[in-house]
C-alpha cells in the first residue's frame, strides 16, 4: 500500500502532503486514508464554504511558493530581477519589505518567527 507524508495543523488536520519526509512532515499516512483523501479532495463531502477556505488558503501558501521561487531563480542567475515585469518587481520589492518589518515587529514583540527567509535579502 502506497503512503505519502503529511503535514498537520494544530488542529490535527492534514495541510501539506509530499512523497518524501522533510522536515515538519515526517508522518506516513496510506494514501487511502480518508483524511488524505479530504485533503486531495477538499470538495468531497465540504461545504462550499469550507471549500472556498480552503481554496483561498492554498492561494496564499502558493504565492510563497511563487515568491520563493523567483527568488531562487534570480539567486541562481536563471532570470534577472530587471526581466520580471515591472508589477512583478514592485509586488516582489513590496512583499520583501513586509517581510522585514513583520519580522522586525516579532523581534520587538520579543516572538520567535519560524518562517523560512533564506530567500530574502
Amino acid at each position: 500500500m502506497d503512503s505519502v507524508y503529511v503535514k498537520r495543523d494544530s488542529s490535527g488536520a492534514i495541510v501539506a502532503i509530499g512523497r518524501e519526509a522533510e522536515p515538519g512532515m515526517a508522518e506516513a499516512v496510506a494514501i487511502d486514508d480518508p483524511a488524505v483523501q479530504r485533503f486531495l479532495d477538499p470538495s468531497r463531502g465540504a461545504e462550499p464554504e469550507a471549500v472556498a477556505e480552503a481554496l483561498q488558503r492554498s492561494d496564499a501558501e502558493l504565492v510563497r511558493v511563487v515568491e520563493d521561487l523567483a527568488h531562487l531563480l534570480i539567486e541562481k542567475g536563471v532570470i534577472r530581477f530587471t526581466e520580471l515585469p515591472t508589477a512583478a518587481q514592485r509586488k516582489l520589492l513590496d512583499r520583501r519589505q513586509l517581510r522585514r518589518d513583520r519580522k522586525a515587529l516579532d523581534l520587538i514583540a520579543g516572538s520567535d518567527d519560524n518562517g523560512d527567509d533564506r530567500f530574502m535579502p
